[in-house]
């Protein structure tokens, strides 16, 4: 049985990875390779099964070659979802 996201944000912000990822044509590999992480945190990431620190969006965002604005534009913290 699949793990649920840990929350809406958690989900929607690991869409958004995975569409730009998508975007720019990359794999979880080569994308984990140009920020410095694991490919299995980016594939829980996009899963939304991670609570990623301010860093780690940071090397995301870098990596996507995105605004890191742009990956947590409207998402509001759990409220005991």
């Amino acid at each position: 049985m699949a793990t649920p996201p840990l929350s809406t944000a958690a989900q929607t912000f690991g869409e958004r990875v995975r569409a730009q990822r998508h975007e720019l044509g990359l794999s979880q590999e080569q994308l984990a390779d140009e920020c410095g992480l694991h490919w299995t945190f980016v594939g829980q990431v996009e899963r939304g099964r991670r609570n990623i620190s301010l860093h780690n969006i940071l090397k995301l965002a870098d990596a996507l070659k995105i605004d890191p604005a742009e990956l947590v534009r409207g998402l509001q913290a759990p409220s005991n979802e």
